[in-house]
């Protein structure tokens, strides 16, 4: 065998991780997404940036990171942290997006996440991944948030569960979307891209129909 010393970072994330599992009961909740409008509108977004002449190009995950923080500005039961004897409703949106580095993970948050455009998010989303994986991340960038948006789509993976990221009292895992049979409000069958996304939420603070009510309307927005 080889005996591979743990980084400072990968001794950080398991401590965190362990830490969460342990004190945080998870509970899962998944919903299938009909993302043809969602995947249309981006391509179609795309479009006009590039005609503008600019090079930005906002992912799904960009426009995933908008709505949920429009939701939780609108439904703040999700925006919280469990504090012993209280619960800590935060004020402000501040979404987390997990990226994953050489040896660890890292959480930059994009403050006020509500308040944004959604091309002032992927701006500041492209920024934050790429100085996350070159290690110029500021200790400004990470730490605070509110809500965390994880995203193994990239990869091909469907569905996952995400485990929370402390005090976060909630995470989202976003899957890959896939061209998958739908059954049409008038009964036909079309294939549409389809997305899955699974909320894991802290259950001392939160209920499983609150996160089963902010997923139903996050589908809808979506």
């Amino acid at each position: 065998v080889e005996e591979v010393p743990l980084s400072s970072m990968r001794r950080v994330v398991a401590r965190r991780l362990v830490e969460s599992m342990r004190s945080a009961p998870h509970f899962f909740l998944t919903i299938r997404v009909d993302a043809e409008a969602l995947v249309g509108f981006r391509a179609e977004l795309n479009r006009q940036l590039a005609a503008g002449g600019g090079d930005l190009k906002v992912s799904v995950n960009d426009v995933v990171v908008k709505a949920c923080a429009v939701l939780l500005r609108a439904s703040p039961d999700l925006n919280v942290s469990f504090g012993g004897d209280k619960l800590i409703r935060h004020r402000r949106v501040h979404v987390g997006i997990a990226v994953a580095v050489e040896d660890g993970l890292v959480v930059p948050v994009i403050r006020d996440a509500d308040r944004k455009s959604l091309t002032q998010i992927a701006r500041e989303a492209t920024d934050l991944i790429g100085r996350a994986r070159s290690g110029q991340l500021a200790a400004s960038d990470v730490g605070g948030g509110t809500f965390t948006v994880s995203n193994l789509g990239m990869f091909g993976v469907k569905q996952f569960t995400a485990v929370i990221n402390p005090p976060e009292a909630a995470i989202l895992a976003v899957g890959a979307a896939e061209r998958e049979p739908v059954v049409t409000a008038d009964g036909a069958v079309e294939v549409h891209q389809v997305l899955r996304l699974t909320l894991s939420i802290d259950h001392r603070a939160l209920d499983g129909a609150t996160g089963a009510s902010f997923l139903a309307q996050l589908k809808d927005v979506l």
